[in-house]
């Protein structure tokens, strides 16, 4: 019996057909595209190319069709909110691809959607399955490093935009566009329901939208790391995507390789608090200082999982696959995606960037 969900994609953008439609289009057995829609003639003739499916020019045409079990919503980021709660009231199961929405508001509201059509609502928050990011929980988790005191993540790099994803209209800018991903790993890390302490610094560099392509946040809350994260478009020298500040050591590395290492307290001499100036054997006056015996581990990507892309989807679309068919819950819901989107609420509060009009273009 053919069990392959039935999969209907609007938009076929770099998102829509390169990542989406991509993947699925490996995964046969479990799901098939058969409708697209896109208001671009060109997209639609291709999407009839490589999927062999229905396509449509207005979008609202697929609620038509009972023989679909997912709807994705990879349309342009200013419509995730409005096309998401079509797609749940028309009684569809929806994925919307990042970032969700602007405002907490807009999240409650298809969350209520939700719950009263009794549809899967997810978002497309893939880069929780990152194989780096589990191995560094792995890593945090097995209690080698000690105490986390403060977790640095950078996406950092250097680039010139020009697209629509620049302009605020259209949710543009680094923190709704980059911030998803590791935003969404910062607040997994922290572990806590409650939304973080935020302060948040923008600028705009090398952009030559309205939006910010620089953010610094630093993000605090009780018992828990500091979390330092950087999303620059201005930065020549990206050097690393984690660096770990811990009490037992620390870890560095980026999403192909990491680096951790850490000493044990139960080797290492016993100290006391000493008030009075330490010398050395000879009497002469002593720096505080030590020699630790440090273990050093490190982790490479394996060769299997070098497309992160394929790798994150595999899991992703595999917990989508278990909520559509099996009933399971998600592992990632609307209400942790809804804290982010608090962060990003309270960040730009923070920073009232000016707008631009069409006559300062």
């Amino acid at each position: 019996m053919d069990n392959a969900i039935r999969v209907g994609i609007i938009g076929q953008g770099r998102s829509g057909r390169d990542i989406h439609g991509r993947y699925l289009n490996t995964v046969k057995d479990r799901y098939k595209i058969v409708a697209v829609a896109d208001l671009i003639k060109e997209r639609r003739e291709r999407a009839v190319r490589e999927y062999n499916c229905e396509v449509y020019a207005n979008y609202k045409d697929m609620f038509k069709r009972k023989d679909l079990d997912l709807i994705i919503n990879a349309l342009p980021s200013h419509l995730h909110v409005p096309v998401t709660k079509e797609i749940l009231n028309a009684g569809f199961n929806v994925l919307c691809e990042k970032p969700l929405a602007r405002r907490v508001k807009e999240v409650d509201m298809l969350i209520e959607a939700a719950r009263k059509s009794g549809r899967v609502f997810a978002i497309y928050q893939q880069s929780r399955f990152a194989p780096y990011f589990q191995q560094i929980k792995k890593i945090i988790k097995s209690g080698v490093l000690g105490r986390i005191v403060q977790i640095s993540i950078a996406f950092n790099g250097f680039s010139r935009r020009w697209d629509w994803q620049t302009l605020q209209e259209y949710n543009g800018g680094n923190l709704l566009n980059t911030g998803p991903h590791p935003l969404d790993q910062a607040l997994n890390l922290m572990d806590t329901d409650v939304i973080p302490e935020v302060t948040c610094i923008m600028d705009r560099v090398n952009t030559y939208g309205d939006a910010e392509d620089y953010v610094k946040l630093i993000l605090r809350a009780p018992d828990r790391p500091v979390i330092d994260l950087e999303i620059s478009s201005c930065c020549a020298y990206p050097c690393f995507t984690y660096n770990i500040q811990a009490s037992k050591g620390g870890l560095k590395g980026d999403m192909q390789h990491i680096d951790w290492k850490y000493f044990k307290p139960s080797e290492s001499p016993r100290r006391y608090l000493q008030r009075h100036p330490i010398s050395k054997p000879d009497g002469t006056p002593a720096y505080c200082t030590e020699e630790l015996k440090w273990y050093e581990d490190r982790w490479d990507l394996p060769e299997e999982q070098k497309d992160l892309f394929m790798t994150m989807n595999k899991s992703f679309y595999g917990m989508i696959y278990k909520a559509i068919r099996d009933g399971k819950p998600l592992e990632i819901t609307p209400q942790q995606v809804r804290q982010q989107i608090a962060v990003i609420e309270e960040s730009h509060r923070q920073n009232k960037l000016k707008r631009l009009s069409w006559k300062n273009i």
